[in-house]
């Protein structure tokens, strides 16, 4: 187990009133790792800025600024790396970049994974669906694992015709 798996297993832990919590495997390690080189690569350059005299004076500030612009890059990076999908009892949460949205089982026809996409999709009526970041097709097993407990969580939230009448 990784040490970002261990951190999400803390972070999930605190998710009172959701049944099954959800993030993104492999893209998490990825993102995690590139925003690191975008890191080094910052620092080396910010450093070694001033080693040879160019005709430009280069002071502590300069350096700074380069490094902390890497800092800005490896944390807009990081931000794939907050994708979540909850599900629970009042219906499902779905965080991708920025903020969650929460969605009533009265609002959720059910979630696709349409071919060659990247993530799944969240169903709504009237041909409607948001992305689901946190489920990924470079995740393999743990991302059908991911469907088939949205669906089963679904069955049981909602009525047996599936028209999403709310919990039993």
């Amino acid at each position: 187990m990784t040490v970002l798996e261990r951190l999400y297993e803390r972070l999930d832990a605190s998710s009172d009133g959701w049944d099954y919590v959800y993030r993104p495997r492999a893209f998490s390690i990825i993102a995690v790792w590139v925003a690191l080189v975008v890191i080094a690569i910052h620092v080396t350059f910010g450093l070694l800025l001033s080693i040879s005299y160019t005709g430009v004076n280069i002071g502590w500030g300069d350096k700074l600024a380069l490094i902390c612009i890497g800092l800005v890059i490896a944390g807009a990076v990081l931000l794939v790396t907050r994708a979540r999908l909850r599900v629970g009892p009042d219906g499902v949460g779905v965080r991708n970049l920025v903020s969650e949205r929460v969605y009533g089982w009265d609002q959720v026809v059910g979630m696709s994974y349409p071919d060659g996409a990247q993530w799944a999709r969240l169903l709504f009526p009237h041909d409607e669906h948001i992305p689901v970041m946190a489920v990924q097709a470079r995740d393999g097993d743990a991302a059908v694992q991911a469907m088939r407990h949205f669906r089963e969580l679904r069955a049981r939230y909602t009525d047996p015709d599936g028209s999403g009448g709310g919990p039993h």
